[in-house]
C-alpha cells in the first residue's frame, strides 16, 4: 500500500475515532441526565401519591361531617 494512501487511512480513522469519544461523551450527559429525570419523576410520583392520600382523607371527614349534620 502507498505511504500517502496508508497515512490516508490513518487520518480517516483518527477522524473516526474522535467522532466516537465525542459521541460517548455526550452519551454519558444524556445518560446522567435521564437518570436526573428518572430521580424527579419518581420524586413527583411519590408527592401524587402523598396527596393522594391527604385527599382520601378530606373525602372521609367530609363525609363523617355531612352524615352528622
Amino acid at each position: 500500500m502507498p505511504e500517502n494512501l496508508e497515512n490516508l487511512v490513518l487520518e480517516h480513522l483518527r477522524h473516526i475515532r474522535g467522532a466516537m469519544d465525542r459521541i460517548e461523551r455526550r452519551l454519558d450527559d444524556l445518560t446522567t441526565r435521564l437518570g436526573h429525570l428518572e430521580t424527579n419523576l419518581a420524586h413527583v410520583q411519590v408527592l401524587l401519591a402523598e396527596h393522594s392520600v391527604r385527599f382520601d382523607h378530606l373525602e372521609t371527614r367530609l363525609t363523617r361531617i355531612e352524615k352528622t349534620s
